[in-house]
């Protein structure tokens, strides 16, 4: 299934989930508004409310409550972003000024607990426990893994295992839990619900580790950020990791040199490194066999054009280039 037939499938969903993330965002406090309108209206993959839909027709949902949980996957996607942005002190998302840019840290820290909560009000009206439970765990990883990226801030001992466990945390954890409530939504099976909660989670480590990937491989209008990006905050991601592994000495050192310090001026000669020790081709490789367990965890799911747009979708994380 191509990029098209995929967005085909869930159009109309989509646009219904616009609307209730529009009906979402009202509060009699101008700011919040103003601030909601300008993050959410930057657009993005949608890809986690496009998981809770897709995870729910492929169980054949019919609750009248899938657009307004994948909405509520959106909100709580964004009020990390917000709270990331302001965290990262980042200038640039999405090819536009970040929101901590243009209205202030305070205002981003605030209005991202607002979308938050927000989030969770969208919960209960699902009138799931289920739901409920499923996010609270979710959301809690989500900030244990943000502590445990901020710890590695400027660590050049980090291992690869203790890298997946960072992006198992920070990332995949809300792709997971977005598959797992389109398949709670739908009232289906436990054997369902954990083979989508699986992929969700493979999904996500194969978009994380791409996402990584672009920092040192990506055009920087297209991917809407700075190259580098991730240097300059000294994140020790996996084509750094590897290169500091496999690279030889001067690479190591140079890395070592470049996280320690997070100096975005050494990018270039990192970037050097990173290239011509293959380590952006392992870390792609790494990308993919997340992709391929994704896709072979939902193979207990009934044939379905919602299962091949899944499928699709693992395909999408890693050969995108944005």
């Amino acid at each position: 299934m191509t990029q098209h037939l995929y967005r085909t499938l869930i159009a109309e969903d989509m646009q219904a989930v616009d609307q209730v993330i529009r009906a979402s965002l009202h509060s009699d406090v101008v700011l919040i508004r103003q601030m909601a309108e300008y993050i959410i209206g930057a657009g993005g993959k949608r890809m986690r409310p496009a998981l809770v839909l897709l995870a729910g027709r492929a169980c054949g949902c019919q609750s009248e409550h899938l657009h307004r949980l994948a909405a509520m996957i959106e909100f709580i996607h964004t009020s990390t972003l917000l709270h990331d942005d302001v965290v990262d002190e980042s200038g640039m998302r999405r090819g536009r000024q970040t929101a901590n840019a243009l209205f202030g840290n305070a205002a981003s820290v605030l209005v991202g607990d607002f979308l938050y909560t927000r989030a969770f009000q969208m919960m209960v009206q699902s009138g799931s426990m289920q739901v409920l439970e499923v996010m609270a765990e979710a959301t809690n990883i989500i900030a244990e893994g943000e502590v445990l990226q901020l710890l590695n801030i400027g660590e050049t001992d980090v291992s690869e295992d203790a890298y997946l466990t960072v992006i198992r945390y920070k990332t995949a954890k809300l792709f997971e839990a977005a598959a797992r409530v389109g398949a709670l939504i739908s009232d289906a099976g436990a054997a369902h619900a954990d083979a989508l909660a699986a992929f969700g989670m493979h999904l996500g480590t194969a978009f994380q580790i791409i996402d990584d990937v672009l920092d040192y491989s990506g055009d920087a209008e297209t991917i809407g950020k700075s190259l580098g990006d991730d240097l300059a905050e000294g994140k020790p991601t996996l084509p750094l990791i590897y290169t500091m592994r496999q690279g030889g000495a001067d690479a190591a050192a140079l890395v070592r040199r470049a996280i320690e310090n997070a100096d975005r001026a050494l990018f270039p000669e990192v970037l050097a490194a990173v290239q011509s020790c293959g380590a952006l081709d392992y870390a792609r490789s790494e990308a993919e066999k997340a992709a391929d367990a994704a896709i072979t965890a939902i193979a207990v799911l009934p044939d379905s054009d919602a299962k091949r747009a899944l499928v699709d979708l693992a395909h999408q994380a890693v050969d995108r280039q944005a």
